[in-house]
């Protein structure tokens, strides 16, 4: 079992930075990858960032060189630096990690950039 927890959402101005953090308990030794999902009103999830346990990472292209994703060595927790944000970004962001054959999610943290 792995629970998972964002913060760091907010209302920023378009141009602005947040950082998003997502805390992960339990079984976290079994976590080898985590990911950034985000689902805009209307729209379906989509795959924002993702990092392994070794440090690789992958990124959408539409966030490629503005958002960056870092974890901690242990792995409890995950983050991702958001800069140059754009109102098309606005969205509620879930971090995710597949554990065998099973999804985790957490709840969420709404992200808005004001024009």
């Amino acid at each position: 079992q792995v629970q998972l927890v964002e913060s760091g959402g907010g209302l920023v101005q378009a141009g602005g930075s947040l950082r998003l953090s997502c805390a992960a308990s339990g079984s976290i030794l079994s976590i080898n990858a985590m990911d950034w999902y985000r689902q805009a009103s209307g729209k379906q999830r989509e795959l924002v960032a993702g990092i392994t346990r070794g440090g690789s990472t992958n990124y959408a292209d539409s966030v490629m060189g503005r958002f960056t994703i870092s974890r901690n060595i242990l792995m409890s927790t995950v983050y991702l630096q958001m800069n140059s944000l754009k109102p098309e970004d606005t969205a509620v962001y879930y971090c995710h990690t597949l554990v065998g054959v099973r999804n985790y999610w957490g709840n969420g943290t709404l992200v808005t950039v004001s024009s």
